[in-house]
Order: C-alpha cells, then sequence, then structure tokens
C-alpha cells in the first residue's frame, strides 16, 4: 500500500501560497494549525479563508433560504409500552442560504445529528416543516427523496466504513452518477473532473479506499457527495477523526470548492474553532435546543450565552497563563 495524492505529499503539490510565494509545507501545517487554534489566532488568521485569500462578500451568498428549518420536532417513542419516550429536538428553526456554511456546534448527544438526519429525511420529524428551495420535504416521499438526492448529499464523519471497501474508488464514484442516467463515457469524464477537484491523482480511481490515508479517504467521500452537483451538504463531523494538519487541508478543501461550485453547507461538529473557521454563521446546541446563533465570528470570540461562553473557555490553548485564567473564568460560569 502506498498513500497517493495532496495528503501525502503535503497540503499542496505546488507548495505555493495564494500569493503565488513559495512556502515550505511544515509552514504551511504549522499556519493551518494556528488558525485552528483559537486561542492563539490573529485578527486576520481569524477570518475565513476565500479564493486567493479575500474574505466573500454578502453578494456571492443567496437573498432566499435555500434551506428552512421551522419548529422541527423529533420524538423517539420507546420500544415497548414501559420505555419512556425520547424528545431528541425542541422546535429547532434555522435557514441556510446558498453559498453558505452554518456551523452547528454543541456537545455530544445535544441533537445536532438528529437535526441533520431530519434534514435528511432519515429521522421522522414528528413536527414542524423541512423546506428545500420553496418546498415542502418534511414528509417527502421515497421517490421524491431520490429525486432530491441530485441536490442534497451528505459527508460522514468515518469516511473508511462509509465507503465500500471491495470497490474501487472509480467505482464508488461512479454509481451514484450512473444510478442518475448518466453513460459509462459521461461518468468517467465527471470521475476525472472530480479527482482533480479533490487533489488525488487520475490513478486513483483503480485504487481501493484500505489503500489511502485517512484524509484521503474522506477527499474520496466529499468527491462522491459532489459527483451529482448538489446545492447542500450535510457534513457531519467529517474531520473529527483525522489528525490537525490534516483537518486544515480537509477544510480548505471544503472552502475552496464551495467558492468554485457555491454549494451551501449544514456544517455539524463538536468543535468550535473547527466551526469558527469554516463558517459564516453559527449555532449552538445543547438538549435538542438552539441556544445561541448569529455571525460565525461574534458568536465564537464574543458568546452571550453562558453555554457557548463555557464551550469557548473549554478550548485548550498554547500559553500556561492565559489557559489558567480559562480555567478560573470557566469554574466561575460553572
Amino acid at each position: 500500500m502506498r498513500p497517493c495524492g495532496r495528503d501525502a505529499q503535503g497540503p499542496d503539490r505546488r507548495g505555493e501560497t495564494s500569493a503565488g510565494t513559495v512556502q515550505q509545507p511544515g509552514a504551511r501545517i504549522h499556519a493551518h494549525a494556528a488558525r485552528l487554534n483559537p486561542g492563539g489566532r490573529t485578527p486576520e488568521a481569524a477570518t475565513r479563508r476565500r479564493d486567493g485569500g479575500d474574505t466573500v462578500t454578502g453578494s456571492t451568498i443567496g437573498a432566499a433560504p435555500l434551506l428552512q428549518v421551522s419548529d422541527v420536532n423529533v420524538v423517539y417513542r420507546g420500544a415497548g409500552w414501559r420505555r419512556p419516550t425520547f424528545h431528541a429536538l425542541h422546535d429547532v428553526s434555522l435557514d441556510i442560504r446558498a453559498g453558505e456554511t452554518l456551523g452547528l456546534v454543541g456537545e455530544s448527544g445535544s441533537g445536532k445529528t438528529t437535526l441533520g438526519r431530519a434534514v435528511l429525511g432519515l429521522a421522522d420529524v414528528s413536527s414542524g416543516s423541512v423546506s428545500f428551495d420553496g418546498d415542502d420535504i418534511t414528509r417527502a416521499t421515497r421517490r421524491t427523496r431520490r429525486a432530491l438526492s441530485r441536490d442534497i448529499q451528505v459527508v460522514f464523519q468515518d469516511p473508511y466504513s462509509s465507503l465500500n471497501p471491495a470497490m474501487t474508488v472509480a467505482s464508488i464514484l461512479a454509481e451514484p452518477i450512473t444510478a442518475h442516467g448518466a453513460t459509462r463515457q459521461e461518468a468517467a469524464a465527471r470521475i476525472a473532473e472530480l479527482l482533480d477537484q479533490i487533489g488525488l491523482e487520475p490513478d486513483a480511481g483503480r485504487r481501493y479506499p484500505r489503500e489511502f490515508s485517512g484524509g484521503q479517504r474522506q477527499r474520496i467521500a466529499i468527491a462522491r457527495a459532489l459527483a451529482l452537483r448538489p446545492r447542500l451538504i450535510v457534513c457531519d463531523e467529517p474531520v473529527s477523526a483525522l489528525d490537525l494538519s490534516t483537518q486544515a487541508r480537509i477544510l480548505d478543501l471544503l472552502i475552496d470548492i464551495q467558492v468554485t461550485t457555491g454549494v451551501a453547507y449544514l456544517f455539524i461538529s463538536h468543535d468550535l474553532s473547527v466551526v469558527r473557521y469554516i463558517s459564516h454563521r453559527v449555532a449552538v446546541m445543547l438538549d435538542g435546543q438552539i441556544l445561541e446563533s448569529g455571525d460565525g465570528d461574534k458568536v465564537t470570540s464574543t458568546p452571550e450565552h453562558p453555554y457557548t461562553q463555557r464551550l469557548l473557555l473549554a478550548s485548550p490553548i498554547p500559553d500556561p497563563a492565559r489557559q489558567a485564567q480559562r480555567r478560573h473564568d470557566y469554574a466561575n460560569l460553572a
């Protein structure tokens, strides 16, 4: 086995920054790690990177919501008559515009993934509504959901378990394309385009998922999600299983894809610093409820809700004095 592609050769095979100057891979990794560290970021590094190193203006984001979640409740019924019901989501409302990233952050069990599953039609909505591009898809039929897969896709947390180990990468990427009526020639052309888009070598299509690193497998999972040119991708903890430098490369890849294609993301994570790096807006969840939402930089740097403040103070920083102050502030909030 030998890894191939960008994650085997550094963040970028060209070794160039957005300004075109040559930078050593180690320096790039250090810079990425600094951006993912909320305590060590400068104001400039705290701004989410965009195409050419610039920030995207509001004109690149659609005015009307692409996804609208309104007062959604999800209740899981007990298996037996004595088993109590579990109320997973309580009147959750949010919206995502075209070309926008909404970061959904919270601890394990807060309801983040359940909300993502409700959007995808994998969790039954007890009350409330989910609308996509103006159409109510709350209780869409299987046929409608199949048609919606062109527009709504998902990237899961563990790329290895979500990729069929018995299929080559080319077969994995071809499956959704041919299932929607494309010819073999059209599928092959699209696969070559996808491999180039995610930064893998052309011969990667002949290999199996086990022959790639974790970061490369996640790139393949992202390519599969992009195969049908969706308008919305639900990213469910897509970088939580990766090391810090690989996380940064995958996040940069997602940002580059968004700038190029205009796709919107519902980005689910427990890591506040990761959400801050990639999101335009952030919503904070706890016990199935949205506690706070707003501009990404504001919510993740000067939050108003005590729970969000605790999340921020719980993030470690590489400065003993400031970390001690954070522990003191956290204890006062508890």
